[in-house]
């Protein structure tokens, strides 16, 4: 059963989204303010978790950043339309998406379902036709769902093991933002593109040497982006 942490400041806002996720059989969790998730994720296995941004004692993008010191389970955001920027700075300190108020029952149970396959898919038992993956220094063991850049591990939440492994799995094929969104996030893009740049600047983080000119995950401009089949 997956254990699902909900924290919003407002009581009824937990309570309508506890009504869209209970009957999925879920385990829940509430919390109401950016400190008292911190908590909690540190101290329950937690898989997901629903985050306000705008909240009293810890705001969600603070907490956020320091989940994401301890641990990789998805995180996404609950935000108000006029909360652009906090959706952006949210993607930048480790979230993974986001859900704009008011929200849609079909939405919610949607990028839920979705966040927890690909975290299930990270953790998953290793399949036997499951195989590792070398480009250059990085190597993608997908039986193990661990990544090395020369020979040191490396931390990536779900969402980016899952754009590393489709880029790794497809050397010199060039994925546009709107084909990476799709096959990812395993929904229709409308538009949240942006997504996929925020994701790739975090993987260039970890496994270039210098992000600011990649050896391994190129841009193709006005494409997409592809992965070298043979780094230099």
């Amino acid at each position: 059963m997956y254990t699902i942490l909900i924290c919003d400041d407002q009581p009824d806002i937990v309570n309508a989204l506890k009504i869209y996720l209970a009957p999925e059989g879920y385990n829940l969790l509430e919390a109401y303010t950016g400190k008292e998730a911190v908590e909690l994720v540190k101290n329950n296995d937690v898989h997901l978790i629903l985050l306000d941004v705008m909240m009293p004692v810890m705001d969600g993008i603070t907490a956020t950043s320091q989940i994401r010191e301890f641990s990789n389970a998805p995180i996404i955001l609950l935000t108000a339309k006029s909360e652009t920027e906090d959706k952006v700075l949210g993607l930048n300190v480790g979230a993974d998406d986001y859900i704009t108020k008011p929200f849609v029952p079909v939405e919610v149970l949607a990028r839920v379902r979705s966040q927890l396959r690909r975290y299930a898919h990270l953790g998953s038992y290793p399949e036997p036709d499951s195989g590792t993956i070398t480009i250059g220094g990085i190597t993608l063991d997908d039986r193990t769902k661990t990544v090395t850049v020369e020979g040191e591990p490396v931390s990536l939440t779900p969402t980016e093991y899952a754009i590393l492994h489709l880029l790794m799995a497809n050397p010199g094929k060039v994925f546009s933002t709107k084909v990476l969104y799709e096959s990812v996030w395993q929904e229709a893009a409308l538009g949240s593109e942006g997504a996929v740049a925020v994701h790739i600047r975090h993987l260039r983080e970890k496994i270039e040497i210098n992000p600011s000119e990649p050896r391994y995950l190129k841009v193709v401009w006005g494409q997409g982006y592809r992965m070298e089949a043979e780094a230099k």
